[in-house]
Order: C-alpha cells, then sequence, then structure tokens
C-alpha cells in the first residue's frame, strides 16, 4: 500500500452525470499512483484513499482494480495511436526504416505509464476482470492496432498484415518487457551503475528498441 493524497470527499453519484465525473476521478487518481509508484503497487484501497472514498463505496464504480487499469490501458492504447499516427503522417514511403522504428519506440517510451501497463495487461491486468471486460478491451486494441498497420503498410507497401502486426506486437511487448528492466528498485538501479560486470544491465529502452524494430521491419523487406 502507498500513502495518497485525498482529494475533496464524494457524496453518493445520484445521476448519470455524477457517476461519470466519479469515474473519472477514480481513473484520474489511479493514473497519477500508477505514475508515481508503478502499478503492481497500487491497491484498490490506494485509489479508494485518494479520491476520499471508502473501498466499498469504490467497488460501486469497478469490481477491481485490474478493470480500473485496464480501462487506463485501453486508454493509453488510444492516445498512444493518436501520437504515433500524428507523427508518421508527416513520413513519406522513402522515409528510412531507422526513422520509423524511432518514431514507434520514443512515442512509446515517452509513455512510461503505459509501458508499465503493457507488461501487467497480460500478466495480471486481464485474469481478474470479466470476459466481457476483456472482450471489450481487446476490440480496443485491436481496432489501434489496425490503425497502425495500415499506417506502416503505406510506408512499407512490401509489408504484409501479419508482418505489420508482428511489428507492433513485437515494439509493445518490447517496451514493456524493457522498461520493467531499465526501472529496477533504487538499491538495484545502484548496483547495476556501480559493478563493472553489470554494465550491460544499464541501457537505453528507446534506442535499443529501436534497433531491433529497424532491423525486425529491414529484415521482412529482403524476404522473398
Amino acid at each position: 500500500m502507498v500513502a495518497a493524497g485525498s482529494e475533496t470527499r464524494f457524496q453518493r453519484a445520484r445521476s448519470p452525470e455524477a457517476k461519470q465525473q466519479r469515474e473519472a476521478a477514480i481513473l484520474a487518481a489511479a493514473t497519477r499512483l500508477g505514475a508515481q509508484h508503478g502499478i503492481r503497487q497500487i491497491t484498490l484501497t490506494d485509489i479508494a484513499a485518494a479520491v476520499d472514498m471508502h473501498k466499498s463505496a469504490l467497488l460501486r464504480y469497478f469490481e477491481t482494480r485490474e478493470q480500473i487499469f485496464l480501462q487506463l490501458s485501453a486508454s493509453e492504447w488510444r492516445e498512444w495511436t493518436s501520437t504515433l499516427l500524428t507523427r508518421t503522417r508527416e513520413m513519406a514511403p522513402a522515409t528510412a526504416t531507422c526513422a520509423i522504428a524511432e518514431a514507434l519506440s520514443q512515442t512509446l517510451v515517452r509513455r512510461p505509464l503505459f509501458c508499465d501497463l503493457l507488461a501487467q495487461t497480460p500478466l495480471n491486468l486481464e485474469r481478474n476482470v470479466s470476459v466481457e471486460q476483456v472482450r471489450a478491451f481487446k476490440l480496443v486494441t485491436h481496432a489501434q492496432v489496425e490503425a497502425i498497420a495500415g499506417e506502416l503498410r503505406r510506408l512499407r507497401p512490401a509489408l504484409s498484415e501479419v508482418e505489420a502486426v508482428d511489428v507492433i506486437a513485437t515494439a509493445t511487448a518490447m517496451a514493456g518487457a524493457m522498461w520493467q528492466m531499465a526501472t529496477p528498485p533504487t538499491e538495484v538501479a545502484e548496483l547495476y551503475r556501480n559493478d563493472p560486470l553489470l554494465s550491460l544491465a544499464v541501457f537505453d529502452v528507446g534506442a535499443r528498441l529501436t534497433r531491433i524494430l529497424t532491423a525486425l521491419i529491414d529484415g521482412y523487406g529482403t524476404q522473398a
């Protein structure tokens, strides 16, 4: 559990508008806490305290902490897609592969909460929610993947639809995993920095991800 500052105390929502405001406040609190402490550290009690609610009251709006963070993950997917496409739509098909790869990697690493959510979603967030909630989340992510895949194929017409999806899956999966590797606990990070034998544990996530995605996209381009 983490210490959290309280928001203004809410009365029970009596209208659809009030309910939406309450849900938005809960999601905003979860966003702040997740960004500050990491998704794994945040409990439902922490989120309830941040909006000055009792845990039992919060359960009227979200069944589990996983549901809250899964909804945040869906929002992050939409926002990442919008940011990425805004950047890539300025590119022509002749754009260097490394620039395309860098657009993918840099727009990911600049969203650390999203990277954390990408790692936690398959491990935890999809496992304590209803099947309906998982389906709703997957429909959101699939729509974003389709939009990004279409843009990748515009920039690299030789990519098949499956290959474009592979690039996106690699980018998001590795961004989630490498972000976790690059942000260890303080004592472990100090160990990595001070022990020459562990120097490979200290790396730039964006640069490494750019190199991997460049090689992947170019490799697909050389296939018969």
